[in-house]
């Protein structure tokens, strides 16, 4: 396992900055604020970890990137930054996401909530659900898995089409897996950056999805007939468990990270930390290092300590349904999994506990 540990005053200055002018705004974060943000830049840090390489698949091994500071950010001329007119996420489902409809709305809902939270300052708004047929996108079933897919591509020009005036970004979600093009075997995302729009499928979030018994395998030699969406009716959905609802919020969250122009995050532990895997996926916290902090902080304009007392509130709502998702709560509805949100939720606390001064 390879360690990624900056030397403090590179991370500083991948923070800070050395221009004057964003030297001035940086100290125009409260105390705490400032503190917090600078706590990553010790090795020792409690709160922001550095980044570890477990193997040559690791993205950092794979795909070499120029590491991203809060200055190349800052200056970037063709950076997407929302607009009064155009500040709102719209959340658009694609396909089932639950083995009823009720479920697939409260599991887009929760969805919806937490992104509201990440992105404390901003409109997120849910469209209405379409079937894979309203895409009139093409489909296949993979060569390995046997699985069906559907074309990331044709999916994005359905959301091109469907974006609201409003939007400052559209995305397109669902359990269904992803190919982008003949010769890849799949994607779990592509994006127009551009355009302000990106689709993700959740598909490979369910620990079966890889085993040989994974229910949404279909017959070998079975043969599909493009345009016939027939065969999506009823399509196997994995069950909704909290692992799942917080890989779901980590990806959803990292890839309109992206539509804001943040690259991926090279520094220290953070969602915006590129994935080739699930394993590297899992490792990744659902949060922002220090300095993708300040780089969105400088868009949205929220209070650090607001939005996180917003995360928390969202994970604290049903912390007591632990896995229970099959068990109805009393008002009907279905009770959220919170299990796997437990490490971040001490984590935040210990995060407020920082900007203690912030909060009252």
């Amino acid at each position: 396992m390879q360690v990624i540990q900056h030397p403090a005053e590179k991370l500083r200055n991948a923070l800070v900055s050395s221009r004057r002018d964003l030297m001035e705004c940086f100290q125009k974060y409260s105390h705490d604020e400032r503190r917090l943000m600078e706590d990553g830049l010790h090795p020792d840090s409690p709160l922001f970890g550095p980044i570890t390489i477990h193997s040559d698949s690791d993205w950092i091994s794979s795909h070499p990137e120029t590491p991203q500071d809060f200055q190349s950010f800052y200056s970037d001329p063709y950076r997407s930054t929302p607009i009064k007119s155009r500040n709102t996420i719209y959340i658009q489902t694609i396909g089932s996401f639950g083995e009823s409809e009720g479920l697939t709305v409260q599991y887009v809902q929760w969805l919806c909530e937490y992104c509201q939270a990440f992105y404390l300052g901003l409109t997120v708004k849910l469209l209405d659900p379409v079937s894979v047929s309203d895409t009139d996108c093409a489909f296949r079933i993979n060569s390995s898995t046997h699985n069906l897919q559907i074309h990331a591509g044709d999916l994005l020009n359905f959301l091109k089409k469907k974006k609201p005036k409003d939007a400052f970004c559209i995305v397109g979600i669902t359990m269904i897996d992803l190919y982008p093009k003949d010769s890849w075997n799949f994607v779990f995302g592509q994006a127009s950056l551009t355009g302000g729009m990106g689709v993700f499928s959740f598909a490979r979030y369910d620990d079966n999805f890889y085993s040989i018994g994974y229910k949404g395998r279909l017959q070998k030699g079975k043969r599909l007939r493009q345009g016939d969406y027939t065969v999506f009716a009823g399509y196997y959905t994995p069950p909704i468990t909290s692992t799942l609802l917080l890989r779901s919020c980590k990806t959803l969250t990292h890839e309109i990270g992206h539509i804001f122009s943040i690259t991926h995050c090279q520094w220290l532990q953070c969602v915006m930390q590129g994935s080739n895997h699930l394993e590297e996926s899992d490792r990744r916290p659902p949060e922002l290092c220090p300095i993708c902090l300040r780089k969105l902080q400088s868009v949205l304009g929220f209070k650090i300590a607001d939005r996180y007392k917003a995360l928390l509130q969202w994970i604290e709502q049903d912390l007591a349904s632990g896995e229970q998702h099959t068990a109805p709560s009393p008002s009907g509805n279905m009770a959220r999994p919170m299990q796997a949100f437990e490490d971040h939720r001490l984590w935040l606390q210990r995060c407020l506990s920082v900007l203690q001064d912030e909060i009252f």
